[in-house]
C-alpha cells in the first residue's frame, strides 16, 4: 500500500523525503532511529537524520527546524523524544511546517486530531489500531460493533501516544478510560484497567501491566519500548505489559518487539508521502 502512494505521489512530480531532528543521546531514540532508517531505506524514501549536541540551545535548534521547514526536498519532519530538559518541548513543536508535522505535535495539528478530523494520524497511535483491525478482519468480528460495544482503556497519557490513541477511541465511538501509570502507586490502576475489553498499555514502565491487572479475554496492545537489562547483563528491550503474566490471560496481545513497532515505521512513511501531496496542494 506505502509503495503504491509513493509511486503515486511521485508520478504527480510530488517531492517526498523523512527529516528527524534528534537532540542529544537517548538509547530508545537511537534504536528507532535506527528502525526509521532501515524502513526508508526498504520503501526507497529518502531519510536525512539531522542531530544536535544534547546542550544544544533553542536557537539552534530553532535554527535547524526552519531550515527544515525551507527545505523542498523534506515533505516531512519528525523530532524524537525525549527532548533535553532545558528545551520546551511546546516552543519547537510549535515551531514546525503544520504540513510537514507528520505526527500532529503542532498545535494546530494536534487540535484537528482532538476535533476529530485529522490533518495525519501519529504513528504510533495509527499502527495501535491498524492492528486491531487486522486481528479483527483475522477472526471475523465486523469493526464498527466491536468498537461501540467496547470499552478502550488507555494507560498513559503522552501526548504523540496515549491522547491521540484516547481521540481515535471516541472517533470509533467506544467507551473510553484514560488513566497514567501513577494510578499504580494508589493501587486503583487494576480497577480501571479491568475495565477494558481492550487495553491500550503506553506508559514507558517495563512490566506495568501484571495478570491482575487484565480482564480475561482482554485484547492488549503494547506500546511500550523500555531498554532494560538482561539477566546476561546485555540491554534488552521490553515492554509495558509482563508477557509472561498476560499471554494466558489475553484474548490476544501484541509482542514486544516486533508489534507496534515494525507498523509505527510503515506508518510515519506513509504519513511523509501523504505530507508530500498536501504540501502540492498548498
Amino acid at each position: 500500500m506505502v509503495a503504491e502512494e509513493r509511486d503515486a505521489a511521485k508520478a504527480r512530480g510530488g517531492r517526498f523525503g523523512l527529516a528527524t531532528l534528534s537532540i542529544g543521546e537517548d538509547p530508545a531514540a537511537s534504536a528507532y532511529l535506527r528502525r526509521i532508517d532501515r524502513t526508508a531505506e526498504q520503501l526507497r524514501v529518502p531519510h536525512r537524520s539531522v542531530r544536535l549536541a544534547g546542550s544544544a540551545r533553542a536557537e539552534e535548534v530553532l535554527a535547524a527546524i526552519r531550515e527544515l521547514n525551507g527545505d523542498s526536498s523534506v515533505s516531512g519532519i519528525l523530532v524524537l523524544r525525549p527532548l533535553p530538559e532545558h528545551l520546551d518541548e511546546a516552543d519547537v513543536f510549535a515551531a514546525l511546517d503544520p504540513i510537514k508535522d507528520v505526527e500532529a505535535v503542532h498545535p494546530e495539528n494536534a487540535g484537528l486530531l482532538a476535533l476529530g478530523t485529522p490533518r495525519y494520524i501519529p504513528s504510533t497511535a495509527a499502527a495501535v489500531y491498524h492492528l486491531l483491525d487486522s486481528w479483527l478482519a483475522e477472526v471475523g468480528e465486523e469493526p464498527s460493533a466491536f468498537y461501540r460495544s467496547s470499552r478502550i482503556v488507555v494507560v498513559g497519557r503522552s501526548n504523540n501516544v496515549g491522547k491521540p490513541a484516547v481521540s481515535l477511541a471516541y472517533a470509533k465511538q467506544s467507551a473510553v478510560t484514560s488513566v497514567d501509570e501513577w494510578a499504580s502507586v494508589s493501587g486503583r490502576l487494576g480497577s480501571h484497567t479491568r475495565r477494558g475489553d481492550v487495553l491500550i498499555v503506553a506508559a514507558g514502565v517495563p512490566g506495568l501491566i501484571r495478570a491482575e491487572h487484565v480482564r480475561a479475554g482482554a485484547v492488549v496492545v503494547d506500546v511500550g519500548i523500555n531498554l532494560v537489562e538482561g539477566e546476561d547483563g546485555r540491554p534488552g528491550i521490553v515492554g509495558d505489559v509482563a508477557w509472561d503474566e498476560v499471554v494466558g490471560r489475553a484474548r490476544a496481545i501484541t509482542p514486544v518487539p516486533g508489534g507496534v513497532g515494525p507498523v509505527t515505521d510503515v506508518w510515519l512513511i506513509r504519513n511523509t508521502i501523504l505530507a508530500a501531496r498536501k504540501g502540492m496542494a498548498t
